[in-house]
This record gives C-alpha cells, structure tokens and sequence, in this order.
C-alpha cells in the first residue's frame, strides 16, 4: 500500500493511472484546490494543516510510503483547519514558510520521516516522464539562443537558497520575468511582447535546495502553448530534473511552431 498525496497539475492523473494499471494498492491524500480525486473511493480530502488526521489515515491502512505528485500551494496559515497534530507541528511549518516552498514541503517529510513514513521519488513509476540530455525537436538552439539561455541558468542560480522560483524567461540576453508565487502561466503572461516573434527562452529548473523526490518543474502541452503566446523561441529543463507531460504532443507543436525544447 502506497500514499498517494496529490495536487494540482495533471501529473497526479499521470501517476495514478500507472497505479492503477500495476494493480498496486493505494489511498490518496487529495490537497488539491478543487478536489479533483473526491471521486475515488480510496481518496481522502484533507487540509494541509491536519496532520493527525493525515498520519491516522496512512498508519491506519499500513502505508509506510508516501509518494507527492502535483502542485501543492502554499497555506493561509491564518485560515488553516488544524488538528491536535496540527496545532503541535504547525509552528515548524510556518518558520519553514518564512524560507519558501521547498522548506515546507521539507519539514513536511520531516514530519512524516519521525512517524515512520518514507517519502518516494514522484518519478518512481513514471521514469518515462523525465527526459535524459539532449535535443528533442527539429529546431536547435541558434548563439543568441545559448546566450539566453546561460543569462536564464546563471539568473536561477544567483537566486537565495530556498527561493520558490523555479523559472526565468530571458530574451535578448536580458532577463524579462522571473516565476513568482502565480506560477509559470502569469510569469509567461507578463513576458508577452508584441515587438518579438520566436525570440527568447523559458527555463525551467528545480530550486536550488530542493529535494529532488518532489516538487519538480512540470512541463506540458499547456506550458509549450503559453511559450509560443508570450513570443518564446523555446523551451529549456534540467537532465533527469523535471516532469515532462503530453511529450508526443509537446514534440509536435514545437516542430510545427519552429520551436525548440531542450534538456541541459
């Protein structure tokens, strides 16, 4: 029996359907905005904040492992539905907070480590969605291309250890946005330019103390559609680092739209 603690993105759906197909015994902890598991009848809706209800729940079913896929937004602490547990860890959650996202979801596993719950790596039974070093389109990226793209690498990696910026797009060799807290869409929405057609690039990497079992960039049709809407010439993740959806599709769009996607 796995725990499955899923948010938001279609990496879950990606995940489960893997699941379900090796007839492998599952629940879901579903923290997803919309509770978009509430159909199956082995998923549980639970607020972040109530830990004891979350613990009773794995032990309750023997799950000594936990697997996150998805995006798990940041807490109003303030409007938080707490339980006993809750009450008792939440303080480390809010000091962790003060650090970014990636410290939360790290105390969080901490958390679950001391009740004897192991955290898998979300890519354990979907390897397939995480691309080795390479060129995945017809379209390469030309000098001023590698130039954005170093200024991008170089930007995320000047950033403070726990920033929760997993994305920057740089055009011209200048940076135009940096992912803040509304994710990858807004930032692409901003870095729009009437003036540029296929020009410029979105890069996506993990955070820089981030615990690479969870919390990947997640790539899919949806980011390609908004790279090509903001002007963009492509697309660039780290090796082994990331979460690929849609790849076919993404492919094809890229060829079809002279964009690239590579993996660095």
């Amino acid at each position: 029996m796995i725990g499955l603690i899923f948010g938001d993105t279609d990496f879950p759906k990606e995940t489960l359907k893997t699941i379900k197909k090796r007839k492998i015994k599952y629940l879901i902890i579903d923290l997803s905005k919309s509770k978009k598991f509430k159909k199956d009848r082995k998923s549980y809706s639970v607020s972040i904040g109530q830990f004891g209800k979350i613990i009773h729940i794995l032990k309750e079913n023997n799950c000594k492992k936990v697997l996150f896929a998805g995006k798990v937004n940041k807490p109003n602490f303030s409007k938080l539905k707490l339980d006993f547990k809750g009450i008792y860890y939440i303080p480390r959650i809010i000091k962790a907070s003060k650090l970014g996202d990636a410290a939360i979801l790290k105390e969080i596993i901490k958390i679950l480590a001391q009740n004897n719950i192991k955290t898998e790596n979300s890519l354990k039974f979907n390897p397939e969605l995480s691309l080795k070093k390479g060129n995945y389109s017809k379209f390469k990226p030309n000098k001023q291309d590698q130039l954005d793209i170093k200024k991008a690498i170089k930007t995320l990696n000047s950033l403070r250890e726990y920033n929760f910026s997993q994305g920057a797009v740089v055009r011209n060799n200048k940076v135009v946005s940096i992912e803040g807290k509304g994710g990858t869409k807004k930032m692409l929405e901003k870095s729009r330019n009437k003036k540029f057609r296929n020009l410029g690039v979105l890069v996506k990497f993990p955070k820089k103390k981030q615990d690479l079992r969870i919390d990947l960039p997640t790539i899919g049709i949806k980011t390609l559609k908004q790279s090509k809407k903001a002007g963009l010439k492509g697309i660039v993740i780290k090796n082994k680092q990331h979460v690929f959806l849609d790849k076919s599709k993404c492919i094809k769009f890229a060829n079809k739209n002279k964009m690239f996607i590579s993996v660095k």
